[in-house]
């Protein structure tokens, strides 16, 4: 590896840590008054905005990608029917993780979030058939068992179970599946990844908007679009998800996707901290000893040989 690359990757995969890291406190700090359905919208809808210049800088550098592709026309029906049934998807997780965040709490759910390589252990061995080493397979239970003592609010009990935290799964879960089916696209068009994220987000605010209005009407939308509170912390966070999404692209495009996600993996324990001076939170031990297996399951993994974040599911592509 190059210095000068590594010198490029690696401050972009620290920004990442942090954005990841900071990201719930953003979440959690919008006004009580407005719900985690019209947050995900507006987020989106910023993210939308936010996503503009990039994609217009790069039409402008004459990388047309998907713009100016020649496919055939089941590709591009084809094509086209992953980039909605995807944006769906990540519509959906995008209010699943303001939603999460806000029941399960910013650190239970930042710590219940980090269980994506499970789902792309998952996924690997139903679709692509691949065995897990022995090292693999330990650090996969030990992921299990933090997740499972999280979720009992330490207890290990049945009766101690927390809905939400086991809700917060339904994020990497959703985001794993997205990636699988998005695969096809990357691998058979010409697509970037400012491309990807553009469809991805107009795709998801549209979805968003749908619901939206199904669910509680235009009324609440109209009153959440005139208040300055609620859009200030709602563009901050559309801003610095697009930040984060471009930032990993191009950190793995310098870098190791296996270095990008050991910087990247600690970033529950920013959460924690941010949490505790921002929120006014309260850390509990349970919390604090699931972290810590967490972290340690996923550099075990890391270690193990074969990353769960392989290619296969596009890493670049993981939030």
């Amino acid at each position: 590896m190059k210095h000068k690359t590594a010198g490029t990757g690696v401050p972009l995969a620290f920004l990442c840590l942090f954005i990841l890291g900071v990201m719930p406190i953003i979440s959690n700090s919008r006004p009580a008054e407005f719900d985690a359905l019209g947050f995900a919208f507006f987020l989106s809808a910023w993210q939308l905005l936010f996503s503009l210049p990039s994609l217009f800088t790069e039409l402008a550098s004459h990388n047309k990608g998907i713009f100016e592709a020649k496919l055939p026309t089941r590709t591009r029906r084809r094509t086209i029917a992953i980039i909605l049934v995807t944006g769906a998807i990540f519509g959906l997780s995008t209010y699943a993780y303001v939603l999460a965040e806000e029941k399960a709490g910013a650190i239970s759910a930042a710590v219940a979030i980090q269980a994506y390589p499970l789902f792309a252990i998952l996924w690997e061995s139903i679709f692509l058939k691949r065995r897990k080493s022995p090292s693999e397979l330990f650090f996969v239970s030990l992921l299990l068992v933090a997740l499972y003592f999280l979720a009992t609010s330490g207890t290990w009990r049945i009766d101690g179970f927390s809905g939400w935290s086991v809700f917060a799964l339904s994020i990497p879960f959703l985001w794993s599946v997205a990636h699988v089916i998005i695969k096809e696209v990357l691998d058979t068009t010409p697509i970037t990844p400012i491309q990807v994220t553009f469809f991805r987000v107009i795709v998801s605010t549209v979805f968003l908007f749908i619901v939206l209005v199904a669910v509680e009407g235009t009324n609440v939308l109209s009153q959440q679009a005139a208040s300055f509170e609620f859009q200030k912390f709602a563009a901050l966070m559309g801003l610095v998800y697009y930040v984060e999404l471009i930032c990993w692209f191009y950190a793995v495009r310098y870098i190791d996707v296996s270095l990008a996600s050991s910087i990247a993996a600690p970033a529950p324990v920013l959460t924690t901290v941010f949490a505790v001076l921002f929120l006014g939170d309260a850390v509990e031990t349970y919390q604090i000893i699931a972290l810590m297996i967490v972290v340690a399951s996923i550099y075990g993994l890391l270690l193990a040989g074969r990353r769960p974040l392989t290619a296969e599911v596009r890493p670049d592509l993981k939030r």
